[in-house]
């Protein structure tokens, strides 16, 4: 199905520091579809207080995972207004049921799958690093500070914070990829699931750049240069 074809079903899927969020970015600022984040839906719908959002509340205020079905619902109730567009689906769905589902609502195209190494993908999450009183960040790979685990100005001790310690990194990864499996052979199996596989986000995003002129219409070069 060529670009002109009809409206494209697609999700992307990819780890936690898979460059995900970068390239969904590009995505919608390069070709005429929606981005639904999952993520941001989430915060909107707790923000305004709506039903599912105040639902959804509840289990995070718990430390709970948000069950199968208020994800499920909350996304398709989302997709009900953007029927008229082609859509990019992100954080949802997670879980094989969450994939059930929607594929009882809709037909999926394609899947964009970002394969990093868990180890580039480590690094990446694990290279922050703090120092408390001034609240400076260091990135072991962007900025690091001139000597290692010390403050550029006071020499004080570097801390990491919880989440970029690599025994919660490891165990994040391990959760997405236990969660995620089955999802990726279940699209696999489809025949809709298309893999991109590398170590750098700007390495990776020309080919799935390649792959989508093929699915989706471009944006008009008019569209991106209004102010």
């Amino acid at each position: 199905m060529g670009a002109s074809g009809r409206l494209l079903r697609a999700v992307i899927m990819g780890a936690p520091g898979s460059g995900k969020g970068t390239v969904s970015s590009r995505i919608t600022q390069h070709f005429e579809l929606k981005h639904l984040s999952s993520g941001d839906l989430l915060r909107q719908n707790m923000l305004q207080g709506t039903e599912i959002g105040v639902l959804a509340k509840t289990f995070i205020d718990q430390g709970k995972l948000i069950p199968d079905d208020v994800m499920t619902r909350l996304a398709l109730h989302e997709l009900k207004n953007l029927t008229q567009c082609s859509w990019l689906l992100d954080g949802f769905p997670r879980t094989l049921p969450q994939a059930e589902a929607l594929d009882r609502a809709y037909q999926i195209d394609t899947v964009i799958n970002l394969n990093v190494p868990f180890e580039v993908i480590k690094q990446r999450l694990t290279a922050r690093w703090i120092h408390p009183a001034s609240g400076r960040v260091y990135n072991i790979e962007f900025n690091p500070p001139k000597t290692v685990g010390k403050d550029d100005l006071t020499g004080e001790p570097l801390i990491q914070r919880e989440d970029d310690k690599p025994e919660t990194v490891i165990k994040r990864l391990k959760a997405y990829e236990a969660q995620t499996q089955p999802v990726l052979q279940y699209y696999q199996k489809k025949g809709v699931l298309e893999t991109f596989s590398g170590t750098e986000t700007n390495k990776i995003w020309p080919d799935v750049y390649s792959f989508l002129q093929t699915k989706v219409p471009e944006t008009t070069q008019k569209a991106s240069v209004t102010p």
